[in-house]
């Protein structure tokens, strides 16, 4: 599919149905959005979502007129992006029971994995940030790769529906389907209980080292580790990081078993 001229007009319509406006941008961003959109093989109806949908709250702060943000597009994104993939995961892997398919979705899905995916995909080039964003490293920031990935499939979800966003999804995740399954098993516990409670709870557990006991040779020490459904784990290694994978090794099993039951 071959880049699509766009025109990105200094009025849009919102999301949300009311209307603001979006500040116009330099002519040298049109090319840039064509070769995201070309990337992604989907081309905007409506340019406005796509501009949205690379906005940062802080650069429209910075604005004085109202300028929608992308934190919207995000919440909507975020759920688009786990019902395309479960659908996919379902239709790829009849075999995979609930558990499987949960983790399999939640490596998918997670923070770090989509910020690698929106780093291919070159994101960083297309974000407005504000000028203290900027400065701060921003542009290069996972967590704000990983949103603006949501919030572009939102605005491909409210510019071409569910069937357009499924499609999106499917081709930039077209490398990671195969291997979705694989690997997950070589990963440290909480590297994996961190992807499953993000996809579970969309936060991640909290470790708190609650002492030590023993001689220097032979110190242990005791971790406690709490989900964000309240449940609590405790272990004790010979070093706080051995403690904290053995803490998230029980965590990791009982999600495991629950989901699997």
């Amino acid at each position: 599919m071959g880049a699509v001229p766009v025109s990105f007009p200094a009025m849009t319509g919102t999301p949300g149905g009311k209307s603001c406006r979006a500040a116009p941008l330099r002519s040298d961003h049109h090319p840039m959005f064509e070769n995201l959109q070309t990337a992604i093989h989907y081309a905007f109806t409506d340019a406005g979502l796509l501009t949205t949908a690379m906005t940062h709250s802080s650069w429209a702060n910075e604005q004085q007129d109202h300028v929608e943000h992308n934190e919207r597009l995000e919440f909507l994104g975020d759920a688009v992006l786990e019902l395309c993939v479960s659908e996919e995961l379902f239709v790829r892997f009849p075999a995979a029971r609930e558990g499987d398919l949960t983790r399999m979705r939640a490596r998918l899905v997670s923070k770090p994995a989509l910020a690698e995916l929106a780093r291919e995909l070159k994101l960083e080039q297309f974000l407005r940030l504000g000028r203290g964003e900027e400065s701060q490293g921003g542009r290069e920031r996972s967590s704000l790769l990983s949103d603006a990935l949501e919030a572009m499939l939102g605005a491909v979800f409210l510019d071409g529906g569910y069937e357009r966003a499924r499609a999106v999804v499917r081709h930039i995740l077209a490398n990671r389907w195969p291997c979705a399954a694989d690997g997950k098993r070589s990963k440290d516990y909480k590297s994996r209980l961190q992807e499953l409670t993000q996809s579970l709870f969309r936060e991640r557990p909290v470790y708190v080292l609650m002492g030590s006991s023993g001689p220097e040779h032979e110190k242990r020490f005791e971790v406690r580790l709490t989900l964000p459904d309240a449940t609590v784990f405790t272990a004790i290694g010979p070093s706080v990081k051995r403690a904290e994978q053995l803490a998230a090794g029980l965590a990791l099993k009982d999600l495991e078993s629950r989901s699997e039951g």
